[in-house]
């Protein structure tokens, strides 16, 4: 993903779930995944899907289990 975009889609995150903290991270390799960070914490990967004149970026968060408050 280009940098504009990166902003792009950390401005609308930001916005629509209420984290001033959220960052995008660019790919730390030219083929590497452009991870979500919750304040130093890695949570996600977002990927930029072009297909028939349309782009979308899709949001994957992973909540691992040994993470929860499971009573």
């Amino acid at each position: 993903m280009k940098p504009a975009e990166i902003q792009a889609v950390q401005a609308h995150l930001r916005k629509l779930l209420g984290s001033p903290n959220l960052m995008i991270r660019a790919a730390q390799t030219r083929n590497g995944p452009v991870e979500v960070l919750a304040g130093a914490e890695t949570i996600g990967t977002v990927d930029r899907d072009a297909e028939d004149g349309e782009v979308a970026y899709h949001v994957t968060i992973t909540v691992l289990a040994e993470d929860l408050p499971l009573n």
